[in-house]
């Protein structure tokens, strides 16, 4: 029985083509800025996101945490969403790293409101942290693959801005919203102070993200990398899967956000599965079972069927990719059911 594997799409395998890429990349040691497909990679990002500068970095967490460390200093206070990726699976850097305090705001499927943020901003008082970073994330995780609307957006990022406040986005799925709402990602990115974007999901390449931003932020995002020991010599290597992913998987990503629609409507059919089909706009679907995800998970995975748990009790995620096609999807719904008879 050959394994659906649904549990994320940091699963995938590299394309013939991209191993092709990687073969022939053109390589130096990067940490002498002389990788020139890193140095191609990194130029290409940072223009399509409509900013300075780029680094290229291991993963979307060093992305993250080099943003806060460029961000903020000891005792300062970052803002973000209670289910944000970084309180949630960062494995606490934004402590043990930088000695900065994360305050969890409440948002709807991820997003914030305004008056959320400017509730939370402390007033400049020797009692408080200095809130320092806002930090927001697009697609949301935990919210489901949820996007935020570029009107939205801004509104919450304006607030920050009159607060003082830097901005951060974790866009490890910005490509994602990219192509579900229909604009470019430096609609949100350009907005924003740094943008981490992640080429080893949706995009399909093996390794690597970007920490992309103001010149200067980038510069000091450098200088932090080395500290944390994620400067690479040859990294070209990666960069080219990097390179290609973004050449050439953008737009493909279309494929996947159907895909998990056809999944969602096929699993509300299944008795014993609950799917708010509406939630789905990009590549994840939450599914609802009768029994607890503790007790589905393995159960769908003798069906062949890989999932994590995710949320509530009952709760199992469940997200579409590039090695996953709408043959699979059938295939998978009819084992589901099968699961549960």
């Amino acid at each position: 029985m050959k394994p659906i594997d649904f549990r994320s799409d940091t699963v995938t395998k590299p394309t013939a083509a991209m191993r092709r890429a990687i073969a022939e990349a053109e390589v130096g040691d990067d940490v002498y800025g002389e990788d020139p497909t890193v140095l191609r990679l990194e130029a290409k990002v940072a223009e399509r996101l409509g900013l300075e500068a780029a680094l290229f970095v291991p993963s979307g967490t060093q992305a993250n945490q080099l943003a806060i460390g460029a961000h903020c200093r000891q005792g300062d206070e970052v803002l973000t969403e209670a289910g944000s990726h970084i309180l949630h699976y960062e494995g606490g850097a934004v402590a043990a790293l930088w000695g900065v305090q994360p305050q969890p705001l409440p948002g709807e499927w991820g997003v914030l409101t305004p008056e959320v943020v400017a509730a939370a901003v402390r007033e400049d008082n020797i009692h408080n942290p200095r809130t320092r970073l806002l930090s927001l994330e697009n697609t949301h995780n935990r919210g489901g693959g949820a996007v935020w609307s570029v009107e939205r957006f801004a509104q919450v990022v304006k607030v920050a801005r009159d607060a003082g406040l830097a901005v951060h986005l974790d866009g490890a799925r910005l490509f994602n919203a990219e192509v579900a709402a229909g604009v470019p990602a430096s609609s949100w990115a350009r907005l924003t102070d740094t943008t981490a974007v992640c080429f080893s999901k949706g995009l399909g390449a093996p390794v690597g993200s970007a920490l992309v931003g103001r010149a200067d932020l980038i510069r000091e995002a450098r200088r932090l990398r080395k500290r944390l020991g994620g400067g690479m010599r040859q990294a070209g290597i990666l960069a080219a899967a990097a390179l290609y992913a973004l050449e050439h998987h953008v737009e493909r990503l279309a494929e996947d956000h159907a895909n998990a629609r056809r999944l969602a409507t096929g699993l509300a059919e299944v008795p014993g599965v609950k799917v708010d089909v509406k939630r789905v706009e990009t590549n994840m679907v939450f599914a609802e079972f009768v029994r607890p995800a503790r007790e589905m998970v393995p159960l769908l995975r003798t069906q062949g069927v890989l999932t994590n748990p995710a949320g509530g009790p009952h709760t199992v995620r469940l997200v579409t990719h590039l090695d996953v096609s709408s043959a699979d999807i059938d295939e998978a719904v009819a084992r589901v059911r099968r699961a549960l008879m």
